[in-house]
């Protein structure tokens, strides 16, 4: 956000100490963990969410009732408080604008606009000459018919704005022939929004770096993390990655200049794709905490939800270096839908611990909760999680 020589302006970079109130839009389990952090460090916390009894609302002390476009929900969060932050990034521009007039909003308005869509992000990338992958903004049927053969007929086709954990996305050629009647059905099942239609890269893995920066300016990331998905959800993740130093050293300098580039004040996750020839590709980014850092809270000197706080409260950044190795797995409503899971089991692994968001209603595809666990090596921080998943 630009200063000026408003109040906000001489707000922005204030130093906002234990005692102070910190607005979180958003109470998901990434506002609730974020909270956490923050009580430990002394702080007060208010947030926003569509859901009165949502994740983050045990653990704070006051919930604003509000869809993510309701202004006059932002407004209440914002009045008061110290600094904004957000856990998630589908949140109207008006309200964001509504909020940065009232107090330090950290990342900044632009920058939320620009990643929360999809064909906003993938151009801005390519523009500021970041690697992507071909692609292709489309906003009709036609477009797509188009867009589909120029990609080279094996294509993802990714809603541009709100889709997340699969949702809102399509694949296209994957198995069977790319035809008109397959492209029709695709953009059908899109809800016909516009998209960002994406060649299907020969991937070897996918890892992810977080990025903090102050609003000095400061910039640290972390070290790569390894993921995996299943069904477009996330499954697991480790830290550390393991990839040949080369390449960690591309992957945290990238990630490092989209946050710079972007102006954030804040944490950016740049979801990367490595291909079989070893090319270093971006796929999404997140101006928040990310399901691949989880594993940050066991196993780095200061977790990115610590980090989030001391961004949010212009405080200095906190070390991002690597402890020990640690892996999360993320527990899913279907662990739940074959009865009671068996946690005390699954804790008798060594080196587990059991992170639940106090979601009471399980369905499929719902994260409800996370497991991580620590080791001497990668590899077995991540056996442990996995067995201890095994357990339930």
């Amino acid at each position: 956000m630009t200063e000026t020589a408003s109040l906000v302006g001489v707000k922005e970079h204030r130093v906002v100490l234990p005692g102070g109130l910190i607005a979180i839009l958003g109470g998901g389990q990434l506002g609730r963990m974020t909270a956490i952090a923050a009580r430990t460090m002394g702080y007060r916390v208010r947030v926003m969410d569509p859901e009165a009894t949502c994740p983050a609302s045990f653990v704070v002390d006051e919930t604003i009732v509000g869809r993510w476009d309701d202004e006059e929900a932002a407004r209440r969060l914002a009045s008061g408080a110290d600094a904004v932050t957000l856990e998630i990034e589908q949140i109207g521009v008006d309200a964001l604008r509504r909020v940065a007039q009232l107090a330090p909003l950290r990342p900044g308005v632009e920058p939320v606009r620009i990643i929360q869509d999809k064909t906003l992000q993938k151009t801005w990338l390519a523009e500021h000459g970041f690697p992507v992958g071909a692609f292709r903004v489309v906003r009709s049927e036609a477009e797509l018919q188009e867009a589909v053969p120029q990609l080279g007929a094996r294509v993802f086709l990714k809603i541009g704005r709100g889709g997340y954990d699969g949702r809102g996305q399509a694949r296209i050629g994957m198995g069977a022939s790319a035809t008109e009647e397959a492209i029709h059905a695709a953009w059908k099942s899109i809800g016909e929004m516009p998209a960002v239609a994406e060649k299907a890269l020969d991937l070897d893995f996918e890892i992810s770096v977080m990025a903090a920066r102050n609003s000095a300016g400061e910039v640290r990331s972390y070290p790569a993390a390894r993921n995996h998905h299943e069904n477009q959800i996330l499954a697991w993740s480790v830290l550390p990655a393991d990839v040949p130093a080369e390449l960690e050293r591309r992957a945290e300098e990238l990630a490092s200049s989209i946050c710079a580039a972007l102006g954030i004040e804040g944490l950016l996750c740049v979801e990367m794709f490595v291909t079989r020839d070893g090319e270093l590709f971006v796929n999404e980014l997140a101006p928040r905490p990310h399901n691949s850092y989880h594993q940050s809270e066991r196993g780095c000197v200061t977790s990115q939800f610590e980090q989030l706080v001391r961004t949010t409260c212009n405080l200095p950044l906190g070390d991002t270096a690597l402890l020990t190795p640690a892996a999360i797995v993320n527990l899913l409503g279907e662990v739940w839908l074959d009865g009671a899971p068996d946690f005390a089991a699954a804790l008798a692994v060594p080196g587990v611990r059991l992170h639940l968001y106090e979601k009471h209603t399980p369905r499929k595809g719902r994260k409800m909760g996370h497991l991580s666990a620590v080791g001497s090596t990668a590899d077995e921080a991540l056996e442990r999680v996995l067995e201890a998943k095994r357990r339930l």
